[in-house]
């Protein structure tokens, strides 16, 4: 019996938000476990730097500017990865924003699309036009947030924007399991992002949040590579549908 393992030589693995914070720590730590990095984001020159760490590594690269809330941009990712690799083995719905509205009243109609569009509109359509071109054996990783469990008037919008996610996560997976692809979730605590640091502008704000946690400390963008490696690989062959939780406790 072959034991599994996390490696991912020569899956083509697409990241969106790939170009900072987690997206690129999930870039380079695929890259480093052996696989061809697709990195999508906003802007294709900062895209190009997170590709050129990749090939640093040794995997090949391609960097493609995507803004996922925008279908045909969507379909213009899938069909350049496909022309260029013609397959996709690994897809990261990484992108999101996370606007925080100072209240209900205070939503507007821009902030709602625009929340809704990048955090669930995307995600649902690169879901299904990258499991058209998926092998068996094929991962979608979703990247949530627990404030989908538990929301805030503060998250309101990007709570339900992740708390629709988590139902696609549970729905496609029922869809793509019988073809042998396996559709999970990380549902995210707090990392050192740029959004965490809007959200936390200083050092004392940052180390009471960290002081709720059990392992005592915010984690570091690197640390959810280890999950997103799991989740894409043999390791986790059996698991699908589940959204599983990564906050330090």
């Amino acid at each position: 019996m072959d034991i599994p393992t996390l490696r991912a030589d020569d899956k083509v693995v697409v990241v969106t938000g790939g170009s900072k914070g987690l997206g690129r720590a999930m870039a380079l730590g695929f890259a480093a476990a052996g696989a061809h990095v697709v990195v999508a984001s906003r802007k294709q020159e900062a895209c190009e730097e997170v590709a050129a760490e990749v090939r640093a590594l040794g995997r090949k690269a391609l960097a493609v500017a995507c803004h996922v809330g925008d279908w045909a941009q969507c379909e213009a990712l899938v069909a350049a990865v496909v022309a260029e690799f013609g397959r996709i083995d690994v897809l990261v719905n990484n992108a999101g924003i996370a606007p925080v509205p100072p209240s209900l009243d205070a939503v507007t109609e821009d902030l709602f699309d625009k929340t809704m569009a990048v955090n669930l509109k995307g995600p649902l359509r690169l879901t299904a036009l990258a499991a058209a071109h998926m092998p068996r054996g094929g991962s979608v990783v979703n990247i949530s947030s627990k404030a989908s469990l538990h929301p805030s008037p503060f998250t309101v919008v990007y709570a339900a924007a992740k708390a629709g996610q988590n139902a696609l996560t549970k729905a496609a997976a029922q869809e793509f399991g019988p073809r042998g692809i396996r559709v999970n979730s990380i549902v995210c605590g707090m990392f050192h992002t740029d959004s965490l640091h809007k959200s936390l502008p200083t050092e004392p704000m940052q180390a009471d949040m960290a002081a709720r946690v059990s392992l005592g400390r915010i984690a570091s963008p690197e640390e959810i590579v280890g999950t997103a490696l799991y989740l894409a690989s043999d390791a986790s062959s059996y698991l699908n549908g589940e959204l599983i939780t990564l906050d330090g406790g």
